[in-house]
């Protein structure tokens, strides 16, 4: 019996999440969650209570995921470098499998800014703390980009992300060709590579001259 409360719950919160992400909160009613999960009004109230409580229950579990998430990704790296390599590729990952997160978070970015930057604050900015302080110490012990800002890096590569798998495929259509999402989510990986670890020329032959068009190699060292 619990399994199928469970079972419910988990098909509501989906739908919810779906709608909210394509229609908006405010063009969301309870009565179209309820249609798409397949339950009744009286159901639904029964798991969540009201509309904004549906919502809250699927802001929370997305932050309840990055609040699991980002400790190990953390203690997985000890350097500012390898640690955004690892955000970055797990953030593209986790809303690739579930686009309408990502939707949904710019949404709420946009139409309730104060109270989801809040969310933020409380949830997870010790985390992302972390990965700003393991950059400093690389720019300290010269493996990362001295001028590199680490909060506004840190803001600039995550907000970006989560804008690609949003609007990305709809954006594409500024150029042609159309760079598919898979292709920005590379160049952003190499942008903020290159804009955080220290290039070094790669060596010359003794007594040649320097090649004209040669490209410049990424620094791999360890960390502190």
């Amino acid at each position: 019996m619990n399994q199928r409360i469970d079972e419910t719950a988990e098909r509501i919160l989906r739908e919810a999440t779906r709608l909210f992400a394509t229609r908006g909160y405010a063009g969301t009613s309870i009565s179209a969650i309820a249609a798409a999960s397949g339950v009744t009004g009286p159901t639904l109230l029964y798991h969540f209570r009201s509309k904004a409580g549906l919502l809250d229950a699927v802001l929370t579990s997305i932050l309840d995921h990055w609040q699991a998430e980002l400790p190990r990704l953390m203690s997985a790296a000890t350097g500012g470098g390898p640690r955004l390599d690892n955000l970055l590729s797990a953030l593209l990952a986790f809303f690739t499998r579930r686009p309408e997160l990502a939707r949904l978070v710019l949404r709420e970015l946009l139409d309730r800014p104060e109270a989801f930057r809040e969310r933020l604050r409380r949830r997870l900015q010790p985390w992302t703390g972390l990965l700003t302080e393991a950059v400093r110490m690389g720019q300290a012990g010269g493996q990362l980009q001295p001028d590199t800002d680490p909060e506004a890096f840190t803001v600039l590569m995550i907000s970006t992300a989560i804008g690609i798998i949003a609007i990305g495929e709809h954006a594409a259509g500024l150029t042609t060709p159309e760079p598919s999402t898979a292709r920005q989510q590379a160049e952003l990986i190499r942008i903020a590579r290159a804009g955080l670890l220290v290039r070094s020329s790669p060596p010359t032959q003794p007594n040649s001259p320097p090649t004209q068009h040669s490209s410049p190699t990424i620094q791999h060292r360890e960390e502190p």
